[in-house]
């Protein structure tokens, strides 16, 4: 009978290379770091817990037109500000004129939270009590309003890129017959006028000549007295800078008073689109309590 064959040692396991330790170790980092998103920023290392509660809609507060193209605008801008954050609940309601109407737009969101950002350029009437009242009247909704869009730099890199579509030329800096008309809608609100004023100085900074201000109601001096005060001074190159959020009648009556030299409303610039979510996330910042009853009305920055 034949003796089984003693049993062979088996082969130590082989010794990882250099190459195939590094392999291993970078497939490991790798499913520990952090993805880019769609918008540029990084996720944490770790896994993060996902918010008990989604973020509040950005309702975005539109004065409302007759003029159909101003309807359009908005909803473009909107899409831009969509594009940007994509997931963020971004709605619209009008103060008057369109549809939906802002309490209509509120009514839809019972028991959620909303910022509303006011797409009006300065502290006027509108942000500083009706968009409290419509607030307070939506009780079912936790509101929070964000500062009106102006003043600030954003606005005055929109105000810029619509003057150059409008024939502004670099080479105009600092001469000595070009100037800006500031074209705005008007209010007797000193706040509001200050705002305006404050844009048209930051204005008058980049591009190196003066801004006036002027306005299609409520106080002086119009548009057309301010092109004459100016060509009175030399100032025969004068630019009008179209202050509205959207095209509509007094932004039309505005361009009429220099009809190859005005430029078109901010309407869906990209910065402007920046700027809404820029509004929307200082009132998300701001610490208080957000309920039905304690609107924040936050100061403009």
């Amino acid at each position: 009978m034949t003796e089984p064959a003693p049993e062979q040692p088996q082969p130590p396991p082989p010794i990882d290379s250099t190459a195939q330790l590094l392999t291993r170790i970078t497939d490991r980092l790798g499913a520990q770091l952090s993805l880019v998103s769609r918008n540029g920023t990084r996720r944490p290392m770790h896994r993060t817990r996902q918010p008990d509660h989604p973020l509040p809609s950005l309702v975005a507060v539109a004065h409302g037109s007759r003029d159909p193209e101003a309807l359009r605008t908005v909803l473009a801008l909107l899409d831009r500000v969509r594009e940007l954050r994509p997931g963020l609940d971004v709605r619209l309601g009008h103060i008057e004129l369109n549809r939906p109407l802002l309490p209509d737009t509120l009514d839809g969101l019972r028991g959620a939270d909303a910022v509303l950002v006011p797409l009006l350029l300065g502290r006027g009437h509108h942000v500083k009590r009706d968009l409290p009242a419509r607030a307070a009247a939506a009780p079912a909704v936790r509101t929070r309003i964000a500062a009106p869009l102006g003043p600030h730099p954003l606005l005055v890199e929109a105000l810029y890129g619509r003057l150059v579509e409008a024939g502004w030329d670099g080479a105009d800096r600092g001469g000595r017959a070009a100037a800006v008309v500031l074209a705005a809608a008007g209010s007797r609100d000193p706040d509001s006028a200050r705002d305006t004023r404050r844009t048209a100085r930051l204005l008058a900074e980049r591009l190196g000549v003066p801004v006036v201000p002027a306005y299609a109601s409520a106080t002086t001096p119009t548009v057309p007295a301010a092109l004459r005060a100016l060509a009175a001074r030399g100032r025969h190159r004068a630019f009008v800078a179209s202050y509205f959020t959207a095209p509509g009648r007094f932004a039309s009556a505005c361009a009429e008073a220099a009809p190859h030299r005005a430029a078109a409303p901010l309407g869906a610039h990209p910065a402007m689109a920046r700027l809404l979510l820029h509004r929307y996330d200082q009132a998300v910042r701001t610490p208080g309590d957000v309920r039905a009853d304690a609107v924040s009305l936050l100061a403009s920055a």
